[in-house]
């Protein structure tokens, strides 16, 4: 599969004759598919010095058009501007473009007019009486969902918001599966839920996003055996979070908060986003660690006989989808039937207690 990708200033000549070449193409080849980012005239060269800096590339001009390598991972590889792009065309696709200039003016007026009327519709949404907090959910086809949902979208989570905007993404995921999990969250019937929206590809991916949860899983048990196969899906998934990167960089509020939550490459995942959404503060990515906490809080409480809700500040350290740490230094235990009692809650060190005192550790094999 050949996938390109156009940028460029919204009223650039050169980027419609581009644009319309390349939708051409993706119409007669089943296997060209393209991407394009169309940005603001003002924007354009902070945009561009920002991404041939980030992938080490040399370009002046719009547009800037790159081809990625789904199959090998890394950076993609530079095509340059328009003439570079129309020489690879004829080369590769013995197809050319004859545009008169007055099309390409009037595709490039009409893309402008297209992009500041698109900005000024989000502004009006942005700025509407309802004010709804936009939450994505990417691979809200994970069983996880079913228990996060009722538990997020609630006033205790969210304690400043009036309404919440659920968007469930999941890539070439079933649409069926996507609406009857809709229809349950809707029959939940949760006072800040305003509505909720499906989606199985990126068009609209992260669209005015407020917070942004990350759930998609790439690799399972049947992928540690066939290592060729686990590579595949390991390109993929670089791949498909590359383009998450950006795809948030462009589109979601720049103070949106995004979680990233799985059981495999969790740090890779979000060093990717980073590299990618070199616009976005870094600080605003954060990898959760939560179900290793839960299972060394359950471990704890089977040792100590309570409840895994009575162990609190269980810290973990190291690489989470590797071999990570549980650090009990600060961790108390409440409602332990021991030789000093007192109310609920009265804490005690779980160190204190436990005859091993020294940090669980788990290894985990990736």
């Amino acid at each position: 599969m050949a996938k390109f990708v156009l940028a460029g200033k919204a009223d650039c000549p050169y980027y419609a004759k581009a644009e319309l070449l390349a939708d051409a193409l993706q119409l007669s080849l089943p296997n060209f598919k393209i991407r394009k980012i169309c940005i603001l005239p003002d924007e354009w060269k902070k945009w561009l010095e920002a991404t041939c800096v980030l992938n080490g590339w040399k370009h002046d001009k719009s547009p800037l058009i790159w081809r990625e390598l789904l199959e090998q991972g890394g950076k993609g590889m530079l095509i340059g501007g328009f003439s570079d792009f129309l020489e690879h065309c004829q080369e590769y696709y013995s197809i050319t473009s004859d545009m008169p200039t007055e099309t390409m003016l009037s595709v490039s007026a009409e893309n402008l007019e297209t992009r500041v009327n698109f900005i000024k519709e989000q502004q009006q949404h942005h700025n509407s009486h309802i004010n709804a907090l936009h939450i994505w959910i990417s691979g809200a086809l994970n069983p996880t969902c079913h228990i996060l949902i009722p538990n997020l979208l609630s006033a205790e989570v969210f304690p400043h918001t009036t309404a919440i905007i659920l968007h469930m993404l999941e890539v070439e995921g079933d649409e069926e599966e996507l609406k009857g999990l809709k229809m349950e969250t809707e029959d939940l019937a949760l006072p800040l839920l305003h509505h909720v929206t499906i989606h199985t590809d990126l068009e609209l991916a992260f669209l005015e996003a407020d917070v942004i949860l990350l759930l998609d899983e790439w690799c399972d048990g049947k992928d540690a055996e066939d290592e060729c196969h686990g590579e595949r899906k390991l390109n993929k998934m670089k791949e498909c979070y590359k383009e998450y990167g950006e795809l948030i960089d462009t589109r979601a509020k720049k103070d949106v908060k995004v979680i990233v939550a799985g059981d495999s490459f969790v740090n890779l995942k979000c060093s990717l986003l980073v590299e990618k959404a070199h616009l976005t503060d870094s600080r605003r990515f954060v990898t959760m660690a939560t179900q290793l906490e839960n299972m060394a809080r359950a471990i704890l409480a089977k040792k100590l006989k309570v409840r895994a809700s009575d162990v609190k500040d269980v810290i973990v350290w190291g690489n989470i989808s590797g071999t990570f740490y549980a650090d009990l230094q600060r961790a108390k235990v409440f409602n332990y039937n021991g030789p000093i009692k007192g109310p609920s809650f009265f804490s005690q060190s779980v160190l204190k207690i436990l005859h091993d005192r020294y940090p669980v550790a788990v290894k985990v094999r990736e």
